[in-house]
């Protein structure tokens, strides 16, 4: 096989302005803006062999990224316009259709070596993709985007970026938009042993700082453990899902619970610092809403979420405000099947804000018909049942897990401006029904809600990796966003506006549940809560 290409050249970023936010229901865009700066481009193109269902099979994986050119100790080095493309062999296409997939959503987890003076860490550079049908034939390409890690130094010297292992998670539709079955295929990919090179992908110069001189080492990680060489996401001992590998579900991010801010434990000493994109904290150390629930049981758990969902009509991605929810836990249930026992439970779930079911009202800017800057206050609000139903399949020392989150919210428009110029939308300004998504069960859940999917796996005595009602984890899913009613004043009809702009489907969802707080316990666990028994843990929104 040939070995990888990689090339490198030096270039000029342009400014850029806000990045087009959405609107939409889940939230909007952040902003992104950047000043004039010298990058390095890379675009490398490397092999790797995936384990498909059908065996091993030869792989490319080409990434792209652009990295400064050079930094200085203690400087923030900030890889960006990360995109990897993962080529998939015939081989892959024959497997999915044997599965009978028509649609494929894929995420990576490319483990990333960052080294300087001797010392080295590990890195998750993750990303998304949208949904792409399955073709008639091989090969099948993916390309997943995202945000990946911060990393700093503490010395001077070249700091370079190595591409290891790679997991790819692929979530799997059927012909009619249900879930496959399996719902979800997890295919690990490794660097081709017999290719002629290994995975490098940038070097960048480390100079002194203006007052540090030349010190010694390197800084210590912070978001990863310390890897082989080249390092692969692997299971945390805490328990965590960051760098974990995709079980039957797609690649999961967190530490001590999904999105929580702790240093990790092991790392050499004086190896590069790694932090998260978008770094979670505790409750006490970064801004959230109030989730104290008055009237905790012993079963009553609080969490809070994020993530972000991409908006299929105005082809950005969103972030979705940080929210509280109640969970009432159910009673657990064993179900004996011809593949095993089940553990089914199912929970009850409500948003709140300010003694409301909803989120935070949350600003959102957009251009309207890609041309008027239109920004708008929105609220989602609770308009009927929110549930979370869990069923596990107990095989010991293999425990899987599959989680729905049934909810039904409806996007509430509360003011807008257009040009600057406010917009009178008046008081009743939603859309028209709730948020709908595909029902898996039709029958047992009729009517329109938003459904989103996790799946978890433990293998005993290792930590559980994926989502897990109580430590959190990712849920995905696709969302129709319903036309609007109600919106104007003064006999003046914006239904038709709001609709034509943003309503529609195929918008897909990545939402981050953090570790819940078990807030009616006599003495709730303090890496939970907080001392007033809110969630201790933030969680990160995730592409």
């Amino acid at each position: 096989m040939r070995g990888p290409r990689p090339t490198t050249r030096p270039s000029r970023v342009r400014a850029r302005g806000a990045t087009i936010a959405a609107f939409v229901a889940l939230a909007p865009l952040l902003p992104a803006a950047a000043a004039a700066a010298e990058t390095l481009k890379v675009d490398t193109a490397l092999s790797y062999v995936c384990d498909l269902p059908s065996g091993p099979r030869p792989a490319t994986v080409r990434i792209t990224a652009a990295f400064p050119e050079r930094a200085s100790v203690g400087e923030e080095i900030r890889p960006t316009d990360v995109t990897t493309t993962v080529e998939l062999p015939a081989a892959a296409v024959a497997d999915l259709k044997a599965l009978k997939a028509a649609e494929v959503r894929a995420e990576t987890a490319l483990g990333v070596a960052v080294g300087q003076n001797g010392q080295e860490t590990g890195a998750a550079w993750r990303g998304t993709a949208q949904p792409v049908g399955v073709p008639a034939e091989g090969p099948l390409a993916l390309v997943t985007t995202g945000d990946v890690p911060v990393v700093t130094t503490s010395a001077a010297g070249d700091l370079s970026f190595t591409a290891g292992n790679l997991d790819v998670g692929l979530a799997l539709s059927a012909a009619d938009g249900t879930p496959a079955d399996p719902a979800s295929l997890s295919v690990p990919c490794a660097p081709d042993a017999d290719a002629e090179q290994g995975g490098p992908l940038a070097t960048v110069p480390v100079a002194p700082g203006p007052s540090t001189g030349e010190p010694s080492g390197s800084p210590s990680p912070s978001d990863s453990a310390p890897p082989s060489s080249p390092p692969a996401p692997g299971p945390d001992p805490s328990g965590s899902q960051d760098g974990g590998t995709p079980t039957r579900g797609l690649p999961q991010t967190g530490e001590s619970g999904p999105g929580a801010e702790s240093p990790r434990e092991g790392a050499p000493a004086g190896a590069p610092e790694v932090a998260d994109a978008a770094p979670g904290a505790s409750a006490g150390a970064r801004s959230a809403p109030t989730c104290r629930n008055e009237q905790a049981t012993p079963t009553t758990l609080t969490a809070y979420i994020t993530g972000y969902s991409n908006v299929r009509k105005l082809n950005g991605a969103n972030i979705i405000p940080v929210s509280c929810v109640f969970i009432e836990q159910g009673e657990p249930g064993v179900e004996f099947r011809p593949d095993g026992m089940h553990v089914v439970q199912k929970s009850d779930a409500n948003l709140f804000h300010e003694g409301r079911k909803q989120t935070p009202p949350f600003k959102a800017t957009f251009l309207t018909f890609g041309f008027a800057p239109t920004t708008a206050t929105l609220v989602l609000e609770q308009v009927g049942p929110m549930s979370v139903e869990s069923d596990m399949l107990a095989n010991f020392p293999v425990y899987t897990s599959d989680a729905y989150v049934r909810a039904a919210l409806v996007l509430r428009v509360l003011d807008a401006r257009v040009n600057g110029t406010p917009l009178d939308v008046g008081p009743s300004c939603r859309t028209e029904k709730p948020l709908t998504s595909v029902e898996p069960d039709p029958a047992k859940y009729p009517g329109d809600h938003l459904v989103l999917h996790g799946t978890g796996r433990q293998v005993i005595p290792d930590p559980a990796t994926g989502y897990q009602l109580t430590s959190g984890g990712a849920l995905t899913g696709e969302v129709t966003i319903p036309a609007f009613k109600g919106c104007g004043a003064g006999g003046e009809n914006l239904d038709r506006l709001f609709t034509a702009s943003i309503s529609g489907s195929g918008n897909y969802i990545k939402q981050m549940q953090g570790q819940t707080c078990s807030a009616g316990l006599e003495d709730p666990p303090m890496d939970q809560c907080t001392e007033d028994r809110q969630p201790r843990v933030i969680p990160r929104p995730e592409r």
